[in-house]
């Protein structure tokens, strides 16, 4: 089970959990108008944390929001969160609204950022892949600057949420010319017939998972044959293998796309290579 932790951060207070609360006239209540990042935690290190707070200020700068405190206080807020809840292997949920204000669609540039900063344990991971997951497809209803992690997600949720209603792990997001974006909370890949190790490109047209660039390098160092392009979903039905990636579920393969069995609903070898090298980079 994942549980909360008792302490959370919010605009410069230590507070518990379940006091932590924040202006019903925050931006990012009223308009979504904010950014995020998880952070894995595996048995005291952060994943890829370098990563994940660059991605943050890339975030902030191409929403025009400054960054709340400087990277090396921020660092020192998350640590000193982790301590004192006591938590060893989890997540670090970091968000930034571009502050509060009165209701108003347009901001200026007075505004404080808010920040706020919760931990939450969970189990430490096996190394040996999971069950084989289903995958439902939905049509990609998104904005066009999905390079942004903004906390503006009500299409991943109902994306998220179809995949639940068909008693689905994830589900995939379709373009409109028929290739696989990404899932609703993860990067999609797939092997093809011909063993490339297929992943779209980091554009404007899906999310750069900081899990998805590890993967890429690890992928590279064992000298498998990356090929970062757009796929099809007839592609991917196709596919010797199927897997997603995320900080929360590393490196999952995927047994069933809709009605389709993906190497007749078994896990992959490449996604077992790439899972166990994944959390060994972990603590290198």
């Amino acid at each position: 089970l994942n549980i909360m932790s008792k302490i959370s951060y919010v605009n410069g207070s230590y507070v518990p959990h379940a006091m932590a609360a924040i202006s019903i006239d925050d931006r990012g209540y009223q308009f979504g108008d904010g950014v995020y990042e998880v952070i894995y935690l595996y048995q005291g290190k952060m994943a890829d944390e370098d990563g994940h707070l660059d991605r943050l200020e890339r975030s902030l700068h191409e929403m025009r929001i400054p960054m709340p405190v400087k990277r090396s206080v921020l660092q020192m807020i998350i640590a000193r969160l982790i301590r004192v809840n006591q938590i060893a292997t989890g997540l670090v949920y970091i968000q930034v609204t571009r502050g509060v204000a009165k209701r108003d669609h347009k901001w200026t540039k007075q505004l404080q950022p808010a920040l706020v900063i919760t931990t939450r344990h969970s189990p430490v991971p096996p190394a040996e892949l999971p069950e084989p997951k289903t995958v439902i497809t939905v049509p990609d209803q998104r904005w066009e600057r999905r390079d942004i992690k903004t906390i503006q997600l009500l299409p991943n949720c109902f994306a998220k949420q179809a995949a639940y209603e068909a008693g689905a792990f994830e589900a995939w997001m379709i373009d409109d010319d028929g290739t696989v974006t990404e899932g609703s909370s993860s990067n999609a890949w797939i092997v093809s017939e011909n063993d490339e190790l297929i992943t779209r490109p980091a554009t404007h047209k899906i999310l750069n998972g900081i899990t998805r660039k590890t993967v890429l390098k690890v992928a590279e160092q064992a000298s498998l044959q990356l090929v970062e392009r757009p796929f099809t979903l007839a592609e991917a039905l196709k596919a010797k293998e199927a897997f997603l990636t995320s900080a929360t579920t590393l490196v999952t393969p995927i047994g069933k796309i809709d009605d389709a069995q993906i190497n007749q609903g078994r896990a992959g070898s490449i996604a077992k290579q790439l899972r166990i090298a994944y959390i060994e980079s972990i603590g290198t």
